[in-house]
């Protein structure tokens, strides 16, 4: 579940007057929710030798990892199930690259699981059925809504983990946020949906909802899955230092929300 990356503000400035419209939309909506500029503090300071002697943390962190790879995981399979569905050779070949992306991330969550001593496959199971029962009621019809629920949905998954990002031990923030790097699927799907509306205008009404729909559905599971794991819902609400009190994490779903808002601009469509 993931798909973003942010340049640096500079060299963004600099590339933007170049950049085909389509692809600038998508770079600039896929910027995280927030951005973390102040001096880290508490845990965030720290590395996980450190932070990882408070049990709790580090129960918490396990429970991340194991949810984050086992999103990256599915991102994987569906994507190489969208591929199936993908009108020409070009495209086909286009999703198998980015579902190789994915599995390259899964890999990488996996093997930092094992360096602590957590078994993945045990870390994984808890989130399994939530991110499967999304997948499952958020089945795509077609190409473009199997291309805007991967848009839509890996990136409000994407936001909310930079959120929690900046919360987390030095060592654990920089593998979640390499993870979170764009496999290109942003700007290829907002090019496509684009051109397909364009085409034919109908589509956009469609669409629009369908975009909608996940949303719901993206945010329900999340805080189902938060709600479940007492460790991670610990760590959000600021149970343990450094964490988020319940304001900042209304305040952080308002910030995702309006980056959906931005997504579906970029995709020409009305949030």
């Amino acid at each position: 579940m993931r798909s973003m990356e942010t340049p640096d503000n500079a060299n963004a400035a600099a590339n933007e007057a170049d950049a085909p419209a389509a692809e600038t939309a998508a770079e600039n909506a896929a910027k995280p929710a927030a951005e973390n500029t102040v001096e880290p503090t508490g845990i965030a300071a720290q590395d996980w030798a450190t932070a990882s002697a408070e049990p709790q943390y580090r129960a918490a962190v396990v429970d991340l990892l194991g949810a984050l790879a086992y999103g990256e995981l599915a991102a994987f399979e569906r994507l190489a199930d969208d591929a199936k569905l993908a009108p020409s050779l070009a495209d086909k070949a286009e999703l198998a690259k980015m579902a190789s992306a994915e599995f390259h991330h899964f890999e990488r969550l996996r093997d930092r699981l094992a360096e602590i001593d957590a078994e993945p496959t045990a870390a994984m199971e808890p989130f399994a059925k939530a991110l499967d029962d999304f997948h499952h009621q958020t089945a795509p019809s077609d190409w473009l809504e199997g291309l805007v629920k991967a848009y839509v949905g890996d990136s409000i998954a994407s936001d909310f983990y930079r959120e929690v990002a900046a919360r987390l031990d030095s060592d654990t923030r920089g593998l979640v946020l390499a993870v979170l790097d764009d496999t290109g699927h942003g700007n290829f799907a907002v090019e496509k949906v684009r051109a397909a509306i364009e085409a034919d205008p109908r589509l956009g009404g469609r669409l629009a909802l369908w975009a909608r729909r996940l949303m719901g559905e993206a945010l329900s599971q999340a805080q189902r899955v938060v709600a479940e794991r007492d460790a991670l819902s610990t760590m959000l609400v600021g149970g343990m230092a450094d964490g988020f009190d319940l304001a900042a994490v209304g305040e952080m779903f308002t910030r995702i929300t309006k980056a959906h808002t931005k997504r579906m601009a970029a995709l020409g469509l009305a949030a």
